[in-house]
């Protein structure tokens, strides 16, 4: 293994990668590195050139989840000392949306706590969602957990563009994780918004004591799903959570794991998400070699840094911000 430029031709081939291939993209010594990034970004400048989307996230509910997540702050399990609030009213999501607007973000994702929302708190992300779509031309992202049909039906006669819902982990380590909830529920409503025409948004959290067949497994059970958007984090482990004290990642298996990522999936919009900042370090400009996508500003409970900071490191990478910023007219 380690024809890395041979593996990228394959991709763009059309073959897909053995287990043994994936797994030696993971197994890269650290040495060669630069070679598997410039064949991973092979692949991802064929399909989005120097194109790099930027996400911005509102925590519109935060805390007061009665999931059993081992990774989150917000979950009935945790004893970390987060923010709690109930679901914020439409004119604050709405300035949120504005505020991202303005920092030329692509996609404004409107994410919160819980299982899965209640119908008032739907009505009001979906009062906010219609007035974003009026004033600004952007994309809506939902992330609200487990959804009803009639659910996803409000929401994409609302203007949701998509619907994030991660896998978070392969089915064999999703009980080490959680058992609140099952690997199916998870992906049973990645179908269901799938049958409603909004586009799916999944994604993982890698350092969760999963091995690296499971890293694997969780990529291509998102080849499978046709996620457009896949969110990959990087566990930010939280004290008074579950999975407190993890920390199993170096930035250069991040970035192998970013490569794996794009050759499995070599066409969809790979986004460094949660856990960038703290895990890739002074190696974060070199993940968008590999992905095409990126948040910016803070996370749910987690901060990021500052945005006119990624601003700049796009800019020294010679890579251009993705968006469309003309004003809706009214």
């Amino acid at each position: 293994m380690g024809n890395w430029n041979q593996i990228a031709q394959n991709v763009l081939n059309g073959m897909e990668l053995t287990d043994e291939q994936a797994l030696s993209v993971l197994d890269c010594p650290d040495e060669d590195i630069l070679k598997l990034l410039h064949s991973a970004y092979q692949v991802r400048r064929h399909y989005y050139g120097n194109k790099v989307k930027l996400n911005m996230i509102i925590n519109t509910k935060s805390g007061l989840c009665p999931e059993n997540c081992g990774y989150c702050s917000q979950s009935i399990v945790s004893t970390a000392p987060i923010e709690k609030y109930r679901m914020l009213d439409k004119d604050t999501i709405v300035s949120g949306a504005k505020n991202a607007h303005d920092l030329n973000v692509g996609t404004y994702c409107i994410v919160a706590s819980g299982r899965g929302p209640s119908n008032r708190e739907l009505e009001q992300v979906v009062s906010a969602v219609k007035e974003i779509k009026d004033q600004y031309n952007m994309k809506v992202c939902a992330c609200l957990g487990l959804l009803k049909e009639d659910q996803a039906v409000k929401l994409k006669e609302a203007g949701v563009d998509r619907y994030n819902h991660n896998i978070n982990t392969s089915e064999e380590h999703h009980e080490s994780i959680t058992t609140s909830h099952t690997y199916k529920d998870r992906v049973n409503t990645v179908e269901l918004i799938k049958e409603q025409g909004i586009s799916p948004c999944s994604g993982v959290i890698i350092g969760m004591k999963e091995t690296k067949q499971d890293v694997v497994n969780m990529a291509r059970s998102l080849k499978v799903l046709d996620a457009d958007s896949i969110p990959v984090n990087f566990l930010h482990a939280i004290d008074g959570t579950p999975l407190q004290g993890v920390n199993e990642l170096d930035p250069r298996y991040c970035l192998k794991v970013l490569c794996l990522m794009r050759f499995i999936n070599p066409s969809k919009e790979i986004r460094i998400s949660g856990g960038r900042e703290v895990n890739l370090r002074s190696l974060q400009p070199f993940g968008l070699y590999a992905a095409n996508s990126i948040f910016v500003g803070d996370y749910l409970t987690t901060a990021g840094q500052e945005t006119n900071s990624d601003h700049q490191m796009l800019e020294d990478l010679g890579f251009e911000v993705d968006y469309v910023k003309e004003t809706v007219e009214s």
